[in-house]
C-alpha cells in the first residue's frame, strides 16, 4: 500500500469513526428521551415532596425558609454539586381576614381574596357603592378624584389560550388596576379574577402601587361571582358592598435562592442556567406554580448527568420570592452579573405538554438549532418563528449578560384555571405530560450543554 492509499484509508477510518460517534450520540439521546417518557419519577417526586412536606410557601415567610432547606437536601441527595443558598432581604406582605358581600339591594356573600400588596380596610371594614368598569380602559379614562368614597369593580374578557397570551392582555386589571383606582380616588377596588375557571375560587396575585400612591384595599372575586355582580348591576340599581380585607406589611424579611450545579468539563465555556421558582402563593400548595417547573428542570438535569459530564456547567436556579416581586431573579442577576452565561432557560408555566420551541441564538448556531428541532420532533414539539424571551426569574441575568435563550413552550390552555387559586394542588399534575416536559428538556440540554460554539446572540445592528 503506497502512502496515498494509506492516507486515504486513514481518512476513511476517521470519517467512519466520526459518523459512528454522531450516530451513537443520536442513539444515546433517543434512548434517554424514550426512557424518560416511560419511567421518569424524579420530577413527580420533587413536586410531591415539596407540596406534601412544605405546602404553601409564600416569599419571605417561615414556610419558604423551610422550603429552601428542603430543596438543599433534595438537590444534594440527587447528586448535584455546589448546592447552596444565597439569601437576600425583601419587603413582605401577608394575608389577613377576607370578606365581601353585597349589602344592598341583592344581599349575598362573594368569594374574594386579597391581592398582594393590597391595603387594609381595617378591622371595621368599609361599606360603599360600587362603580362598575367593564374594562381597565374604562377605568383609565375617568377623571382623577371622581371615585371618592366608592369601590371600583373592574371586569375583563380573559379566555383560555394555548400560549397564555390572554393573561398578558387582561392581567393588567390586576397588575395596575388598583394603582389606577387609587389615583382616581376609590376607597377600594375589586376585580374579576385573572383566570379562566368557573369555580368559586378567586385568583390572587401581586399588584403594585407607584411611589406616593397610598395602597387601597384590593381584592379579586371569583369569576362566577363577578358575572353575578355584573347581572346585578345590569338591573339599573345602585349596588352597595361590604368589604373587609386586613392584610399587613411585616417589613423586611429573609428570602433566598437555592443553587446547584453539574460542573462542566470545560470551565472556559460560559455556563447554562436553568430556572424555576421555589415560592408559591398561599392559597394552594403550588404544585403547578411552580413546583412543576422545579421538578422538570431538576429531573432533566439529573438525566443529563447520567449521560456523562457535559462540556458546559449547568446551574439550577430555584428562585425565591418570584410571586411577590421577582426578588430572587433580581438578586441572582445582581450577584452573578459579571459571570459568563451562555444560555438561560426557565420552566414556569405548569406541567402541560411542551408543544413549541423558540430560540434566541446566534446565526452560527443554526446547526445546533436544527439538531434540537430534530430531537424534539418525536415529542410533538414544533419550531416557531417567535423570538425566545425567557421568563421572570432569568430576566435580570438576561439583561446583564445577554445570553442565548431557548423557550420550551408549554400548553397553557388550562393553566389559568388553577393559577394562584386554592385548586393549585398535586392532583392536577398529569404524569405523562410531566414526563414529556422532562424529555423535551433533556433532549435540549444534552445538545446545548455539549455545544462549544458561541450561544450568546449577536448584538442588534
Amino acid at each position: 500500500m503506497n502512502k496515498h492509499s494509506r492516507s486515504f484509508a486513514a481518512a476513511s477510518m476517521l470519517l467512519i469513526s466520526a459518523t459512528y460517534s454522531v450516530a451513537n450520540a443520536q442513539s444515546t439521546l433517543s434512548d434517554a428521551r424514550e426512557s424518560v417518557l416511560k419511567s421518569d419519577e424524579v420530577a413527580y417526586d420533587v413536586i410531591e415532596g415539596l407540596t406534601t412536606e412544605i405546602g404553601p410557601r409564600q416569599g419571605g415567610t417561615e414556610a419558604e425558609a423551610r422550603a429552601r432547606i428542603w430543596a438543599v437536601n433534595k438537590l444534594k441527595a440527587l447528586g448535584f454539586e455546589n448546592v447552596r443558598i444565597e439569601e437576600f432581604k425583601m419587603p413582605t406582605w401577608v394575608r389577613g381576614e377576607e370578606k365581601a358581600e353585597i349589602s344592598s339591594p341583592f344581599r349575598q356573600k362573594l368569594a374574594i381574596t386579597a391581592l398582594g400588596n393590597s391595603g387594609s380596610t381595617g378591622e371595621a371594614g368599609l361599606e360603599a357603592e360600587i362603580a362598575y368598569f367593564p374594562t381597565l380602559d374604562d377605568l383609565r379614562v375617568v377623571p382623577d378624584g371622581s371615585l371618592k368614597g366608592k369601590i371600583a369593580f373592574v371586569s375583563h374578557a380573559m379566555h383560555r389560550t394555548q400560549d397564555g397570551s390572554s393573561y398578558a392582555a387582561f392581567g393588567p386589571a390586576r397588575f395596575v388596576g388598583p394603582n389606577i383606582a387609587a389615583k382616581k380616588g376609590a376607597a377600594a377596588i375589586i376585580i374579576r379574577s385573572a383566570g379562566t375557571d368557573y369555580h368559586r375560587n378567586p385568583h390572587t396575585g401581586n399588584t403594585n402601587f407607584e411611589a406616593g400612591v397610598t395602597p387601597i384595599p384590593s381584592g379579586a372575586i371569583s369569576i362566577p361571582d363577578a358575572e353575578n355582580l355584573e347581572r346585578m348591576l345590569g338591573r339599573g340599581k345602585a349596588i352597595t358592598m361590604k368589604l373587609k380585607l386586613t392584610p399587613q406589611n411585616i417589613g423586611m424579611q429573609t428570602s433566598g435562592n437555592v443553587l446547584a450545579e453539574i460542573p462542566g468539563s470545560n470551565p472556559k465555556l460560559p455556563i447554562i442556567v436553568i430556572a424555576c421558582h421555589l415560592d408559591s402563593w398561599d392559597l394552594g400548595t403550588g404544585a403547578i406554580d411552580d413546583a412543576a417547573g422545579c421538578g422538570i428542570i431538576t429531573a432533566a438535569a439529573k438525566h443529563l448527568k447520567t449521560l456523562g459530564q457535559p462540556k458546559r456547567t449547568v446551574r439550577l436556579l430555584w428562585a425565591g420570592a418570584e410571586e411577590v416581586g421577582v426578588w430572587g431573579g433580581k438578586d441572582y442577576g445582581a450577584q452573578h452579573a459579571t459571570e459568563g452565561h451562555g444560555l438561560a432557560m426557565e420552566s414556569d408555566f405548569g406541567a402541560g405538554n411542551v408543544w413549541a420551541v423558540d430560540f434566541l441564538l446566534p446565526e452560527s448556531a443554526s446547526e445546533l438549532k436544527r439538531k434540537i428541532v430534530a430531537a424534539l420532533a418525536p415529542l410533538g414539539v414544533v419550531p416557531r418563528k417567535n423570538v425566545a424571551a425567557g421568563g421572570a426569574d432569568i430576566g435580570a441575568i438576561i439583561a446583564a449578560q445577554k445570553p442565548g435563550i431557548i423557550d420550551l413552550q408549554q400548553d397553557g390552555t388550562k393553566y389559568f384555571d388553577l393559577h394562584h387559586t386554592p385548586d393549585d394542588t398535586l392532583d392536577k399534575i398529569d404524569k405523562a405530560e410531566l414526563r414529556q416536559n422532562v424529555a423535551a428538556w433533556v433532549s435540549t440540554l444534552a445538545l446545548v450543554a455539549n455545544y462549544e460554539g458561541p450561544l450568546n446572540p449577536e448584538p442588534m445592528p
